[in-house]
């Protein structure tokens, strides 16, 4: 979580060079080098049912790295952060094994919304609406995660996802890089890269191979409140009464939905 908000912050810097669709792009171009690198996938023995749910995430990676920071260019951080996390959200609702279980949820919802406090932020249509995609894609990307996490051993799945996922932001991406791309451009896109998608979609690929969907879902609302204390920390940006209420309910949500969230791993049926 820590990675992803230093990778969103970071990625603003390439805007004005190669537009969001074009920072979207290289960054996934990067990771899907260093993921080519890191662990070649074993197409011996793949199924089509494999394949599918892998080109699945692949393309849904694309769409919300695409959208999301096409979002933040239109409207505040916190307000598209908020709308994202209906995604996650989502998940945690419609898979939480019992009705006890939903106060989690709820809790993060609304210690999200005292985090971002996304009421604060102008009105902006396209940008909510791109915000909103990133949401369903966000709630779909953790399903298909733990799906091929599954599936694949290691970070396999990782190796053919994010490959894809940088074909389908190519579609937007190439059009506003084209003529802007550098090799101080490239070398920023690799460092952004390990932040995201590399280590983070690593660990969670490796936590939900471990916890529920819900619970993963619900542990998404710490994100936000860590963004908040790197702003305190390294920004001298001091939070009010409501934001600090808003870090104790998602941590209190964050505990219960691990405590309540364990699966058993399962091993992965291609090695």
């Amino acid at each position: 979580m820590l990675s992803v908000q230093i990778g969103a912050a970071l990625s603003v810097s390439l805007f004005d060079t190669v537009g969001a669709g074009g920072t979207a792009w290289l960054r996934l171009t990067a990771g899907a080098v260093i993921f080519l690198l890191i662990s070649r996938p074993q197409v011996r023995g793949l199924r089509w049912p494999d394949l599918r749910a892998a080109l699945a995430l692949g393309v849904t990676t694309g769409l919300i790295t695409t959208s999301f920071l096409a979002a933040i260019e239109r409207i505040p951080l916190g307000t598209a952060v908020a709308i994202e996390f209906l995604g996650p959200l989502g998940v945690a609702v419609l898979r939480s094994r019992s009705r006890a279980l939903l106060v989690w949820p709820a809790l993060a919802l609304t210690g999200v919304l005292l985090l971002t406090q996304p009421w604060q932020g102008t009105v902006d249509p396209l940008g909510i609406a791109l915000a909103a995609i990133a949401a369903v894609g966000w709630g779909t990307y953790i399903v298909l995660t733990q799906h091929i996490g599954d599936r694949f051993a290691g970070l396999q799945g990782l190796s053919i996802t994010i490959p894809v996922a940088a074909v389908t932001a190519a579609f937007i991406g190439v059009p506003q890089a084209m003529g802007n791309i550098t090799w101080q451009v490239v070398v920023t896109a690799f460092g952004l890269a390990l932040l995201l998608p590399v280590i983070p979609f690593s660990l969670e690929m490796l936590a939900l191979r471990r916890l529920t969907t819900a619970a993963f879902g619900t542990l998404m609302a710490l994100e936000p409140a860590f963004g908040l204390l790197m702003g305190l920390l390294l920004l001298s940006q001091i939070p009010d009464v409501g934001q600090v209420i808003g870090v104790a309910l998602v941590a209190v949500a964050g505990i219960g939905a691990e405590r309540s969230g364990h699966r058993d791993p399962v091993m992965p049926l291609l090695e």
